[in-house]
């Protein structure tokens, strides 16, 4: 019986202790890892557009991978890619194709009908 007490001591002491400690949360906190996991999930939502996952297809990404990628990525890299997400234009062109499509056409137009 003493070898089991003397046994439990020793491991008692030779076992290292963690001690936890519980504190509040922030708002901004939670505010901040709400939001990446939303933007996470939209991210996820594209990626599995049966559209984007064929152009991906295309490029030689298979569409899993690329979900494995977005859910392995950061929150600050999340973030960052849905900052860029949104500001793409939603059309398949930008001002500037407009722009010189409007040009072109009224050199066309000032050169024969002038």
């Amino acid at each position: 019986m003493r070898f089991i007490c003397r046994l439990l001591v020793i491991s008692i002491v030779m076992l290292p202790f963690q001690t936890l400690q519980a504190g509040m949360i922030g708002a901004d906190q939670v505010v901040a890892a709400a939001g990446a996991q939303a933007e996470r999930q939209a991210i996820l939502g594209l990626v599995s557009r049966s559209d984007i996952a064929s152009q991906l297809q295309s490029l030689g990404v298979d569409a899993r991978t690329a979900s494995d990628r977005v859910a392995a990525m950061t929150d600050e890299e999340v973030r960052s890619l849905a900052g860029q997400l949104n500001s793409l234009p939603a059309g398949a062109t930008d001002g500037w194709v407009w722009a010189a499509v409007i040009i072109i056409g009224v050199l066309i137009w000032y050169n024969f009908y002038k």
